[in-house]
């Protein structure tokens, strides 16, 4: 990772609510593309030695993408996003749940709220993530730290070949 780049981390309990900032080296519309093409997600969503693995993604309001990340012994953990509001190249919301196989969301889920800046060659990704419930936020918040810097370093490494490619 380029430690220059900003990565920060915020956790409000009483708002239920997780903050996080994260810089790219890269122009907003190729980091926009990373985020939503699931043929790009696919290549750095998930933390190692688990791999994403897209079933199907439509990317407009009222659009789902249905995905799991995969160990390396085959467990399917998924996850059903619906996607409320898109603002080409700057903001994008979803809702976000737990799923099984099938489809069905483990409810309480979660706001994810995605907005995208560049200045001077870096883009800042923005994202607060507010959760229905106290205890799905807790749950998240322990695992996310870790998992989104490894996703996110995951992505500062295709970022240059993606780059040469669009």
């Amino acid at each position: 990772m380029n430690n220059d780049l900003l990565f920060d981390f915020n956790v409000d309990k009483a708002a239920k609510t997780v903050f996080i900032t994260r810089e790219f080296n890269a122009g907003q519309s190729l980091v926009w593309e990373a985020f939503t093409k699931p043929e790009l997600l696919d290549q750095w969503g998930a933390p190692a030695p688990m791999r994403a693995k897209t079933k199907h993604m439509d990317f407009k309001v009222g659009g789902r993408r249905f995905y799991a990340m995969v160990s390396p012994d085959g467990k399917e953990l998924w996850s059903l996003q619906r996607y409320t509001s898109i603002t080409p190249k700057t903001n994008f919301k979803l809702y976000n749940s737990f799923a099984d196989k099938d489809e069905n969301p483990d409810l309480p889920g979660s706001e994810w709220d995605y907005t995208f800046s560049e200045q001077n060659g870096k883009t800042k990704v923005s994202i607060t993530i507010f959760n229905e419930s106290l205890e799905r936020m807790e749950k998240l918040a322990d695992g996310a730290v870790k998992g989104l810097a490894v996703m996110f370093n995951n992505l500062d490494e295709i970022l240059p070949a993606l780059s040469q490619k669009l």
